[in-house]
């Protein structure tokens, strides 16, 4: 019962407009609105801080683990809240820190004042323009939606906005058939009635769920950055999947990758699978991603558009280099930028089977070539000479260049694996290293009779000790290395670097589980301190110390060469204040 983001997106492109959409709180977290997660130790820290008389300024990182542990044992000996994780811990922490509705309303203001509409709200906005998406549902208190509907459309008039204050506008509009409309479960942060206490959650409006669960014997539903934390709501859900007939365009359940949804989530999604219903959980990386994916089918968006969402509220935009002292922290990844590639290749017919029968073709020959197989023919970089030799025996004609556009380094083709091999043989032979494909992965590492070289003085640095030796047990030898990866993200090719150790050749009846504990330990302590001396050690062997460098698989003047041109800062991230 799970599914890709693609097979949701193109679930979406056919039965739109009778997918309605559940937003939760995730969906606002990038506009800079603090998520459930983030409200909860807040209320935690205030806790701690007025009961233990501790400033707040004592308390600064919400996100240091040493804190969060202090301020939970804390909350632990009081004795009156749910455990850890629990699905009430929001609840019961908001009315024990605000139990005034007044007060609650006042501090969800505070919270929402920050956002402002993201990428991914644009493109909400312009589905719904575009009468792709007719039905959002909300738990969120915020504007977002309204103010990317507003901007889009020109007018606030034509949202229809329903309220715990304003139920009857759900209803009419389904009755109507008026459209777009957001209905907002959990109240308006203006509204006389907000729901946050456990017993609110719990006396939901019934006027708003009764629409929610009509609502879902009508269409499908995608709900995204929503826990499934409220009683009230899922019992809705859980209603509507009991009911015969329910979600007939599907239920699917967006989460990010790499985590679990809460059990009764999972229950919901699996129950639904068992009713006939299509239903799935979803593996998204992010709200606005899924959007922007969403919009790529859609066809003839007008100009006027485009422009507006992808000026107003880029994804990724380049930000100025962060000075040595500064309110934000600044997130350093392990890419480098390539500002240059090959733009052409070799490309002959042959007589040849695929991909696996070309490498072995190459390790038959022992020619200085790199190659690839396309259906259209077998792509090369090397010496004309070298390439002929190596596909003699296959009946090689059509001799010609082939163009390697950008677009194709985007997913698992022929050219990217061409590419990726010719970079791993530049970086081995421009710096002295040794290479290694193994699966998927390409891997390059220090040559142990190389490890007192002067130009890997930076790395005996940041390992504080030898870059290479023999492993324990005399199992074989080790040195230090990095497994790389190409990626191409936002218009722009990107070389991504993970130290690791290298383990070579094991002897025979080698123990195997001493050598990876032996990897493990070496790695163990390579916190962000020495990761960060890390990064720069191998950005500097891989730049050669300059600030571009100038990379080549084979360093010829004849055939078609593989010529790089790498940058030698990692790529950062970090938030711009906002005004």
């Amino acid at each position: 019962m799970c599914m890709t983001s693609g097979d949701l997106i193109r679930r979406h492109a056919a039965r739109a407009p009778n997918l309605m959409w559940f937003l939760g709180a995730g969906t606002s977290a990038t506009s800079g609105i603090p998520t459930a997660w983030d409200m909860i130790w807040d209320f935690k820290r205030t806790l701690y801080c007025t009961e233990q008389k501790v400033s707040v300024r004592a308390c600064p990182d919400l996100h240091d683990p040493a804190l969060q542990k202090r301020i939970q044992q804390f909350c632990e000996a009081l004795g009156k809240f749910s455990a850890l994780g629990s699905e009430q811990e929001y609840a019961e922490y908001f009315e024990a820190v605000h139990p005034s509705e007044a007060d609650r309303r006042r501090y969800i203001e505070s919270m929402i004042q920050r956002g402002r509409p993201t990428y991914g709200h644009l493109a909400l906005a312009t589905l719904m323009l575009r009468d792709r998406i007719r039905v959002v549902w909300t738990t969120n208190f915020d504007r977002n939606i309204e103010d990317a509907a507003a901007k889009l459309f020109q007018t606030t008039s034509k949202l229809g906005v329903a309220t715990l204050d304003s139920p009857q506008i759900a209803t009419d509009c389904f009755q109507e058939g008026r459209w777009p409309l957001l209905a907002k479960l959990h109240g308006d942060f203006s509204s006389r009635k907000l729901k946050n206490t456990a017993h609110e959650l719990i006396a939901q409006d019934e006027r708003l769920r009764s629409a929610l669960c009509d609502a879902c014997r009508r269409g499908g539903l995608v709900v995204v950055g929503y826990s499934g934390r409220d009683d009230s709501i899922m019992a809705a859900l859980e209603e509507s999947v009991r009911t015969k007939g329910s979600f007939p365009e599907g239920l699917y359940w967006v989460i990010r990758p790499n985590t679990k949804p809460f059990a009764r989530v999972g229950a919901l999604i699996e129950a639904a699978a068992k009713n006939g219903i299509d239903a799935a959980v979803v593996e998204s990386n992010s709200f606005d991603e899924l959007m922007a994916d969403i919009l790529l089918l859609e066809p003839e968006l007008p100009p006027e558009i485009a422009k507006l969402i992808d000026v107003e509220r880029p994804r990724v935009s380049d930000a100025p280099m962060p000075g040595p002292k500064g309110t934000w922290p600044a997130i350093r990844f392990n890419a480098l930028p390539i500002t240059s590639f090959p733009a052409n290749c070799r490309k002959l017919n042959c007589k040849l089977g695929g991909a696996r029968q070309v490498r072995e073709a190459v390790e038959k020959a022992g020619r200085l070539v790199v190659a690839a197989r396309r259906r259209t023919g077998v792509l090369a970089f090397g010496r004309d000479e070298d390439v002929r030799a190596t596909f003699a025996e296959f009946e090689p004609s059509g001799f010609d260049l082939h163009s390697i556009e950008a677009t194709r380094l985007e997913f698992d083709s022929a050219e990217l694996g061409l590419v990726y091999d010719a970079l791993t043989r530049a970086i081995a032979r421009e710096r002295h290293l040794l290479a290694r494909r193994r699966n998927h992965a390409h891997l390059l590492a220090i040559d142990p009779q190389l490890s007192d070289d002067a130009q890997f003085e930076n790395l005996r640095r940041a390992v504080r000790g030898p870059i290479a030796g023999n492993l324990p047990r005399d199992a074989g030898w080790w040195s230090d290395g990095i497994m790389i990866r190409l990626e191409r993200r936002n218009n722009r090719l990107w070389l991504l670097f993970e130290p690791t150790t290298w383990i070579g050749d094991l002897v025979k009846n080698a123990d195997f589980d001493s050598v990876k504990e032996f990897q493990r330990q070496r790695s163990a302590s390579r916190y962000n301190d020495r990761w960060n001396l890390l990064l720069d050690a191998w950005s500097g062997i891989i730049s050669g110390g300059a600030k571009t460098a100038t990379l080549s698989a084979f360093g010829i003047s004849e055939g078609v060469d593989a010529l790089f041109e790498v940058g030698s800062r990692t790529a950062f991230s970090w938030r711009l204040e906002r005004r």
